[in-house]
């Protein structure tokens, strides 16, 4: 009779603690959405930002806390999606595009693509410690690393350029191009070209 009872009340003090960390986590976890954001064209992160991008037919963003109440800034302004945040926390931003042209990351902040990102003519730039990890298919790409600014791309492009400072990390193992041109910046500003048929 002890250790049905012991064995009750362990189960009892274990689904309310279970529910009281959900309950907690669905408070903490606040998701705004921006309805106003509208034609979004080039999107720009700058800080401690995780920003995944994903293809839809109408252009939409959701930021998953109380950014308002914290370090952060989202603003649109003729079609340029600003994204800001320095809180300790990451900010995490979903984006959906309908045609996205260009995106810059600064600082420490990640740009992850959400399924295949399809885009006609696509320009990244990557600057400080910026991470991009992009499953593309586009017609035409030009990705830009400096500093210590990594990227992942994978997928398929037709027309390419590649330029970054040898202090970067750029990984092309999973990308399929039919012609890309290769840019490496190396010490005291001297530029080396390498033209490849493929990657």
């Amino acid at each position: 009779m002890k250790t049905t009872i012991l064995t009750l009340a362990i189960a009892l003090s274990t689904v309310f603690g279970i529910s009281k960390s959900a309950s907690a986590a669905s408070h903490n976890e606040e998701v705004t959405n921006l309805t106003e954001v509208t034609r979004i064209s080039k999107i720009e992160v700058r800080g401690n930002i995780e920003l995944y991008i994903s293809d839809g037919v109408k252009d939409q963003a959701k930021v998953y806390n109380h950014y308002y109440t914290e370090n952060a800034l989202v603003q649109d302004q003729d079609g340029v999606l600003r994204i800001t945040s320095y809180s300790a926390q990451k900010l995490v931003v979903w984006v959906t595009v309908s045609d996205l042209r260009e995106i810059s990351a600064y600082d420490n902040a990640a740009v992850k693509s959400f399924g295949k990102l399809s885009a006609l003519d696509i320009d990244v730039k990557l600057h400080d410690q910026a991470l991009a990890q992009l499953d593309l298919d586009a017609y035409e790409a030009r990705v830009t690393l400096s500093g210590k600014s990594k990227a992942d791309l994978s997928g398929n492009i037709e027309q390419g350029s590649v330029k970054y400072d040898r202090s970067a990390y750029l990984n092309v193992s999973k990308l399929t191009a039919a012609n890309v041109t290769k840019t490496i910046t190396t010490f005291k500003g001297c530029v080396c070209h390498d033209e490849l048929a493929s990657l």
